[in-house]
């Protein structure tokens, strides 16, 4: 996973909210913490690490490390996961299904939250299995804190933790010590819940999410690739894995219930993008890997030497204390058994206790029933270089995807392809407009080639007045500062002028007011979502009309369109 986060990592740009990221990790913990007050609480922990990280050596690639980081740790974990709740060669199948589903990929070079709040659903639920084995609830309660500090929808997983609590059938002395690490993590929550709903306009872009949102969703989750033979044996061996008893347990209700419960209340509210709940990809390739586990298994059983001597298959395995690795439960109302509690409780003693510690190869003997000598098993390496070029193969066969998400045209918009044009564009003293406002940060974040330019809206940086742009003139400012000018150049969504919306802002409506009805468009770059384009004020209309010799009425000259250079 760090192999591939690396893997193109300098893409030469940065999006509109990555620059976001940059602009606000520069600045000073005292003007972030003034920014948080109007905008973007939600990620005020994350843009204080990146003010570490930024302070250190500022950069795109810098920028990025840490989704990277995060990735990669987030593949460890769900291996971790995959050895403690079935066995090794599942965990292993799982970290490398995790590192190579190209979701995982795409946030990994985000220079967002989104893959670090996966590391913390990751090693929170982890440390939920260990608790629930008999360790300390507090490591699991802090975890959780910190992972709902850096996105708030991480709350969720709550909901998933609860159902495993439930499939495991957990004496109530389990729930108290859940209940009190859940409990303080959701109190440090609340503060910032408080402050973020009154920013919720943030949000607004969000629409209802329908069946289309949903298929993409779960394609992307389920598969390597979303379509193909690939993709249906994915689902097959999601399906196998279903049974895998204490895994399953643990991976069904991560993977479902949070995209589920986000996706019910954005009917309501439109809350739901899919990186929102991205940490819960994790369970799709902990049922995959246990799918393909069973299979293995029941492939094994049905070996022509089986077959013909059946009487080889009857196998006593003894293990001492816990679940060993050749005898992890199917069922979860195995879970409860005396030999093998997810929650660490002796059903035979009643009270809970701490379960002893995971028996290593020396300590399970395998005793033939008749006498004879146990069948031979494939060796485990064997297996697991299978397993490895198993995950390769749908790897190498979206290659040419992983190399496509790697380009800056892959993401919504270049911000530096567009800086590059105005270096070669403009002049020092020539007028420019950002529309809406949030396009300033193209300048900000590439702040080179606008050196000199006026921007005629702006009344105050971002960084001194508390928010991400910079606070613009009054819309009267506006209007009569742009009366002055011949020509301006417009950063602006490309989809806009002209355009039927209608900005709330009534500086914004200024602009395109002003800029729709008095100018024509001459020059224009696109870059995604954003577009660099000269505007020429238009020809005044004649006021006389002058008869030619035959004394017939010329028409007056036709202004250039707008909507042609």
């Amino acid at each position: 996973m760090l192999a591939l986060g690396l893997w193109g990592l300098d893409r030469g740009g940065m999006w509109g909210d990555e620059g976001v990221t940059y602009l606000v990790g520069r600045r000073t913990v005292p003007q972030i913490w003034h920014l948080l007050h109007g905008v973007d609480a939600v990620h005020g922990l994350y843009y204080l690490l990146m003010h570490a990280v930024l302070a250190v050596h500022p950069g795109e690639v810098a920028l990025r490390l840490p989704s990277v980081c995060g990735a990669a740790a987030t593949a460890g974990l769900v291996a971790a996961l995959g050895a403690r709740l079935a066995r090794p060669r599942v965990g292993l199948w799982a970290g490398l299904l995790y590192a190579i589903t190209p979701l995982t990929g795409h946030y990994a070079q985000e220079g967002r939250s989104y893959a670090i709040v996966a590391a913390g659903v990751a090693g929170a639920t982890l440390l939920l299995v260990r608790a629930l084995e008999g360790r300390s609830w507090w490591p699991y309660g802090a975890v959780l804190a910190v992972t709902f500090l850096l996105h708030e929808f991480a709350v969720l997983v709550l909901c998933a933790h609860v159902l495993t609590l439930l499939a495991a059938r957990v004496p109530r002395a389990v729930w108290a010590g859940w209940g009190r690490a859940a409990g303080v993590a959701v109190g440090i929550l609340l503060p910032l819940a408080w402050v973020s709903q009154r920013q919720s306009g943030q949000v607004a872009w969000l629409r209802v999410p329908d069946r289309d949102t949903t298929e993409r969703l779960a394609r992307g989750f389920l598969a390597v690739t979303p379509t193909g033979v690939v993709f249906w044996i994915s689902v097959l061996l999601i399906l196998l894995g279903l049974g895998a008893g204490r895994l399953a347990s643990v991976a069904l209700p991560l993977l479902v219930v949070p995209p589920t419960i986000l996706l019910t209340v954005s009917q309501f509210r439109p809350l739901f993008h899919e990186r929102y709940v991205l940490y819960a990809l994790a369970g799709a390739p902990l049922l995959v890997a246990a799918g393909a586990d069973w299979l293995v298994g029941a492939v094994g059983r049905l070996r022509l030497g089986d077959l013909l001597h059946p009487e080889n298959d009857l196998v006593v395995t003894r293990v001492t204390g816990a679940t060993g690795e050749e005898s992890h439960p199917r069922l979860v109302g195995a879970l409860t058994s005396s030999h093998a509690s997810v929650h660490g409780v002796d059903r035979t003693t009643g009270p809970a206790r701490a379960l002893p510690p995971r028996p290593s190869r020396s300590d399970t003997h395998r005793t033939p029933v008749s006498g004879r000598p146990a069948p031979r098993r494939t060796p485990f390496p064997l297996l697991a270089l299978a397993g490895v070029l198993a995950v390769a193969v749908p790897f190498l066969h979206g290659l040419p995807a992983y190399r496509n998400d790697r380009l800056a045209a892959h993401r919504p918009e270049n911000l530096a392809e567009v800086s590059a044009l105005a270096g070669r564009e403009l002049r020092p003293g020539d007028p420019v407009l950002f529309l809406p406002s949030f396009w300033r940060v193209t300048a900000l974040a590439y702040p080179g080639p606008f050196a000199g330019v006026r921007d005629l809206a702006l009344a105050e940086s971002g960084a001194r007045s508390g928010t991400l742009s910079g606070r613009e003139v009054a819309p009267g400012e506006l209007e009569a500062g742009l009366a002055g000018v011949d020509r301006v150049w417009i950063v602006a969504q490309s989809n806009l002028l002209p355009s039927r919306w209608v900005p709330g802002d009534p500086v914004d409506r200024v602009k395109l007011d002003v800029v729709d009805g008095e100018f024509a468009r001459r020059r224009q770059y696109v870059s995604g979502r954003v577009k660099l384009a000269l505007y020429i004020r238009r020809m005044p209309p004649q006021d006389m009309v002058v008869p030619a010799p035959e004394h017939k009425v010329m028409p007056a000259p036709v202004p250039p369109s707008p909507a042609h250079p």
